[in-house]
């Protein structure tokens, strides 16, 4: 199925419940409103742009009982593609300094395209749980070798890259670039707190037995595993191809709308949200 369409197929009762209870409660026949919620794509995306909708969703703190992680995000990106059509600039931060950038149009440009926004929804929504797993393998003839990790640890990820069969990579490759894309986007400051001290800018010396890179290593690991998941013929075969290169090409779009999210929307409930 490709991504197009999965937008519009994964809104479940609860969602729907959800948005009509908030933005519309008179409405009489909900069932028909559901129906043209889940029929008319346009529609839809309006109707979950109602300001009314985006309160309740910072308001409520047990919102996740009642609709989907993939329709919390969905909002919020729309939310932010609003409120950039009116601001001039966006903020960069590097070290202590705050640098404005007059791209905002490029971003909301970025947003607009559907696939995308879609893409990056399902992306923060994999981050509200984190999954553990075990695989075997065979690392030589006859021995076999088992590895248990989690699919937030990208340098466990890297490793396993160089064992598993070709053909089960680009999921590797995938969630390895959307780890670098997900800590830059909503926890830049844990990036630069883990690199370099806060106040005089000095690069922290490695710690033994525990890996780490700098936001400028993350970037480039994520444009670089993003390029390696478009080229990979899974890819193609799901038609993710497209997404895959907007990514490593537009990482720096990608990251700033996330960034909005985490500066203004969700800047104290982060560690609530995500795993």
């Amino acid at each position: 199925m490709a991504l197009q369409r999965i937008n519009i197929l994964r809104l479940s009762d609860g969602d729907l419940d959800f948005l009509i209870e908030t933005a519309h409660p008179e409405v009489v026949d909900k069932v028909r409103l559901k129906t043209i919620l889940r029929e008319d794509e346009d529609f839809r995306n309006s109707f979950i742009s109602d300001e009314k909708i985006f309160r309740r969703l910072i308001d409520d703190e047990e919102v996740f009982l009642k609709i989907s992680p993939a329709l919390f995000f969905e909002i919020l990106l729309r939310k932010v593609a609003d409120d950039l059509r009116g601001k001039g600039f966006t903020i960069e931060k590097t070290g202590t300094m705050k640098i404005p950038v007059f791209d905002t149009k490029d971003v909301v440009d970025f947003l607009k395209r559907k696939y995308l926004l879609d893409y990056l929804a399902d992306m923060l929504s994999s981050f509200t749980r984190v999954e553990t797993y075990t695989i075997t393998f065979e690392s030589s003839r006859g021995v076999w070798e088992k590895i248990r990790f989690n699919d937030l640890d990208m340098f466990s990820l890297m490793s396993l890259c160089d064992v598993v069969e070709d053909e089960h990579r680009m999921g590797f490759y995938k969630r390895i670039a959307d780890i670098c894309l997900f800590i830059l986007g909503i926890f830049p400051d844990y990036a630069e707190r883990e690199f370099r001290y806060p106040f005089s800018g000095q690069v922290r010396p490695q710690i033994r037995g525990r890996a780490r890179i700098s936001p400028e290593e993350y970037e480039k690991e994520g444009r670089r595993f993003y390029k390696l998941a478009a080229e990979h013929r899974s890819a193609r075969e799901l038609e993710l191809s497209e997404i895959f290169w907007t990514l490593h090409e537009d990482f720096e779009k990608a990251k700033k709308p996330l960034n909005f999210i985490a500066e203004h929307y969700l800047r104290y409930k982060r560690h609530k949200l995500f795993a």
